[in-house]
């Protein structure tokens, strides 16, 4: 009887036994935080990593209720860093109990397993953050009034689910650094992911740092939707590469969406901020507003977008070459096939050296001469 042979485990803190065992290393420390909570010394030192902080309260005269609102401050970054975690340990839960089983069934090779679990990975994060940022924009008036994006500038005090969700987009694209260790991702596509992780940290650190959430919740909800239906449409198209229509609807909205920033960055940069009744520069007062900063943020979105344009139509362009490039062996197969079939019946109508005729018919007669 034979006994099963056991995989060696790595060596303690070795590069493969940190890659293995990070999302319980993370876990715990997380588990570690949140037990912090129950002991009132620590408690105040745990509660900045897991609460909201800077929360500011009004009370109106006309509402009996208070209204609450929150700044930002140095001590997000304890609470972006909890949300870290917790964005590492629902990556490793995704990538095991999902990713990888369907993973085993389809049998991709390399390049396809590692653009797999990418989309799969952004496919979720993509959906989860245009349903809760357009649950946000559906409750807010700028969405059918633009000129509320840069009136009664600087907007310093957020609500609680506007602070929050942009406390999760960053502690989510900073997650995305490490994680490029942790799932082992190939050297050649390390600069790409680099790329757009960091277009993506500094665009909504800076809308965030510099009270521009609105414009950036506006944005970010479109250009979410054109790529989750991307990374959706490659899921589909690694099960059967015959299901490429959702790439059509992808590049139809992505050109939109481009247009819709740049429309929307113009108007805000070029007009309504530039208009706007208290320009100037006040870190306390949170006001950025100057010709400086505005030219700077409408300089980088421009940039980015036609980076992205540039990218995009690299992509089209390549897929149309692969097109061209599959077509010329079927018409070449067609051809081949075609000229054995025309020699076939050409034999066929010549038989002992003498022609043979179909359906009865005889060669016409040649008319004998009349002495």
């Amino acid at each position: 009887m034979g006994f099963r042979k056991k995989n060696k485990s790595p060596p303690v803190l070795s590069h493969e036994f940190v890659i293995q065992n990070h999302a319980d290393a993370v876990s715990c420390l997380a588990l570690g935080l949140l037990l912090g909570l129950m002991f009132e010394v620590t408690a105040r030192y745990a509660i900045m990593f897991v609460t909201v902080q800077y929360n500011v309260t009004y009370t109106a005269d006309d509402r009996p209720d208070p209204v609450h609102f929150y700044e930002y401050g140095p001590k997000d970054l304890a609470t972006i860093f909890f949300y870290m975690l917790i964005a590492i340990i629902l990556h490793a839960v995704i990538q095991e109990y999902i990713l990888d089983k369907i993973n085993r069934r389809l049998h991709l090779s390399k390049t396809k397993h590692s653009k797999f679990n990418e989309s799969g990975q952004l496919a979720f994060f993509y959906l989860f953050s245009f349903v809760w940022g357009a649950s946000i924009l559906s409750s807010e008036e700028f969405v059918t009034n633009p000129t509320l994006l840069w009136k009664d500038y600087p907007h310093s005090r957020m609500f609680f689910q506007v602070k929050f969700f942009y406390i999760c987009q960053i502690a989510y694209w900073l997650h995305a650094l490490p994680e490029l260790y942790f799932q082992k991702i190939r050297k050649e596509d390390i600069p790409r992911q680099l790329h757009y992780v960091c277009l993506y940290i500094a665009h909504i650190s800076g809308a965030y740092i510099l009270n521009l959430q609105r414009l950036g919740l506006i944005l970010l909800v479109p250009h979410y939707l054109v790529e989750l239906i991307f990374h959706a449409s490659r899921l589909f198209y690694f099960s059967d590469e015959n299901k490429q229509k959702g790439f059509t609807l992808w590049a139809l909205l992505f050109v939109m969406a481009r247009l819709l920033t740049l429309t929307l960055s113009v108007l805000t940069f070029g007009f309504g901020l530039a208009r706007a009744e208290n320009p100037g520069f006040s870190i306390a007062e949170g006001n950025f507003n100057i010709l400086t900063i505005r030219v700077g943020c409408l300089a980088a979105i421009c940039l980015t977008q036609a980076w992205m344009m540039w990218k995009f139509i690299n992509f089209q362009l390549k897929k149309w070459r692969e097109h061209v490039q599959n077509q010329i062996p079927k018409k070449k197969a067609t051809n081949t096939k075609s000229k054995p079939a025309k020699k076939e019946l050409s034999r066929a109508n010549f038989a002992n050296g003498a022609v043979k005729f179909e359906e009865g018919t005889s060669p016409r007669k040649r008319k004998s001469k009349v002495l």
